[in-house]
């Protein structure tokens, strides 16, 4: 029998706005991080009143007022509810392991939205890869183009695939889960075709922290860096520090768990933009809550937890990044000054301030 039940975070976590602007056939330009272009939604004169941000996969119309996620914009187009579109969705991109509700959210007596959004997170499990690609290129010019060698390109597996399937024309990046096991490949278009990155449908990011079973084996020091996006990570570990992606600017629960599983000391360093600013004090929060004692300030007021009787503040600055672009850091001082701090100068010239003292975290700055 057809189950009508429809898990909308796991929707969006494996088909992206890029794919369903494909099936419609919607035409957009490419300026800077977005997508713009005629609206497909009310069909309306201006030539870039809508805009698409692929990689944050979320779309705005700035005629018709139109926004949201790919849940939304499929709504807008077929005139239906959320829900339907959901259902239409994994109809059309054939999406497995979501078509029955998980077995917490059956039981769940209340039916709670936190109980809801567990089970869609956490799912199945992302299944190992039974192949690998060959015939990668490390040496490619786009990647020395980024600023990365050829040596770190052969460590992280990435390179240009000119083979048949799915991420032909790509530079493909190898994800590994927790166990170190290849359960997906994201690529990075360089032609400028759509969508800008590329993952498999029903892929679940939100169970992986790219770089994590490398990072894991290699470091002892239980200190790593986190970004967002796959080429950042690749660049501040060629800068021989430790480091993971979160693949976007949000922290999912199984992420959360990883970090306090495997790092004592975490520097947060997301985008510039007004998400990443946002999402580097939320995640910042979040692991104080979870793993730490620590001094939230914010304009008007403090907050303070504590673990361990350890005393620990919490600042947020502009930084410049691995991209060599404006991005925001979190920084955590466990008892230390900023100050009793060595500088490690990274490959494009930033310097990263790496404590002293073991009880300390990294301190970045530009």
């Amino acid at each position: 029998m057809e189950s009508n039940w429809v898990d909308f975070k796991a929707i969006k976590e494996a088909v992206t706005l890029g794919q369903v602007l494909d099936r419609y056939g919607v035409k957009l330009k490419r300026s800077g991080k977005e997508l713009r272009g005629r609206c497909p939604i009310h069909q309306g004169d201006g030539t870039e009143s809508f805009h698409a941000n692929t990689e944050k996969n979320a779309f705005h119309c700035f005629s018709c007022q139109a926004k949201g996620n790919v849940l939304d914009f499929v709504a807008a187009m077929e005139k239906c509810s959320v829900r339907d579109a959901g259902l239409k969705i994994q109809g059309w991109f054939q999406i497995s392991g979501i078509g029955e509700p998980p077995a917490a959210a059956q039981k769940s007596p209340t039916g709670s939205q936190p109980a809801r959004e567990e089970a869609g997170e956490r799912g199945e499990p992302n299944k190992p890869l039974a192949f690998r690609l060959k015939g990668i290129d490390h040496r490619h010019p786009y990647l020395a183009q980024r600023g990365i060698d050829p040596e770190t390109a052969e460590y992280f597996g990435v390179g240009f695939f000119s083979g048949k399937g799915s991420m032909s024309g790509r530079i493909v990046i190898p994800i590994e889960n927790e166990a170190g096991e290849l359960v997906a490949y994201a690529g990075r278009s360089i032609d400028g075709s759509e969508p800008k990155y590329k993952l498999p449908a029903g892929f679940k990011k939100s169970q992986v922290l790219y770089n994590l079973a490398r990072t894991v084996e290699d470091d002892s020091t239980g200190t790593v860096v986190v970004v967002e996006g796959f080429f950042d990570c690749v660049k501040v570990v060629q800068a021989e520090r430790a480091c993971v992606a979160l693949m976007g600017c949000s922290l999912s629960r199984d992420q959360e768990q990883q970090l306090a599983d495997h790092f004592r000391q975490v520097v947060i360093m997301l985008d510039g933009d007004d998400a990443g600013r946002r999402a580097a004090v939320e995640i910042a929060a979040r692991l104080a809550q979870k793993v730490w004692g620590v001094w939230s300030r914010s304009p008007g007021k403090a907050t303070r937890s504590t673990r361990d009787r350890e005393d620990s503040r919490i600042a947020s600055g502009p930084v410049v990044g691995p991209s060599g672009q404006p991005e925001t850091a979190a920084r955590f001082s466990f008892g230390e000054p900023a100050s009793s701090a060595a500088a490690f100068r990274m490959a494009n010239g930033r310097s990263i301030m790496i404590p002293v003292a073991p009880a300390g975290l990294f301190a970045l700055c530009s």
